[in-house]
């Protein structure tokens, strides 16, 4: 019956609380980062166009008879077009004549400036002359004018 009762007096087979503590630290320590850095891994990369781009304005001469409806029949605010930030594409860009750019899509525009830079909404189409080109729609009032060539276009969606 001795040999019954040592029993309970040698130490649990089961970890310690102290022992668990441990073995978790050993364990967080053998867990390293990645040899590589956040630059070196690899990013979704999104295909980019060059074209040249210009502004228009929802008038009658840079647009149709219905200056304030766009190609795909979005409306035009009359007070603040620039606020859309919705553009035009080239027809040689666009999926009805063959491009990859459609309606709706969104495109990271970058080399215009530090204002125009940014995405946009394509809702209208260009005169079937131009070729790759975007036409950025901004208000009269708004004193945008340019042209730019070696601008980059990335679909986003």
């Amino acid at each position: 019956m001795a040999e019954e009762f040592s029993l309970f007096n040698e130490e649990s087979p089961a970890l310690t609380t102290e022992q668990k503590d441990n073995e978790l630290k050993e364990t967080i320590w053998k867990l390293r980062a990645p040899a590589r850095t956040i630059s070196q891994i690899e990013q979704p990369t999104t295909e980019t166009i060059t074209v040249s781009a210009s502004v228009y304005f929802p008038v009658p001469g840079q647009t149709d008879s219905t200056p304030f409806i766009t190609a795909d029949g979005s409306r035009i605010n009359e007070k603040n077009p620039k606020k859309h930030r919705w553009i035009a594409v080239s027809r040689d860009l666009h999926s009805r004549w063959g491009g990859e750019i459609s309606y709706g899509d969104s495109l990271q525009v970058t080399g215009l400036s530090h204002e125009l830079d940014g995405m946009y909404i394509v809702r209208d189409i260009m005169n079937r002359r131009i070729r790759n080109r975007i036409d950025i729609l901004v208000g009269e009032k708004d004193k945008v004018m340019g042209y730019w060539d070696e601008v980059q276009i990335a679909k986003l969606n």
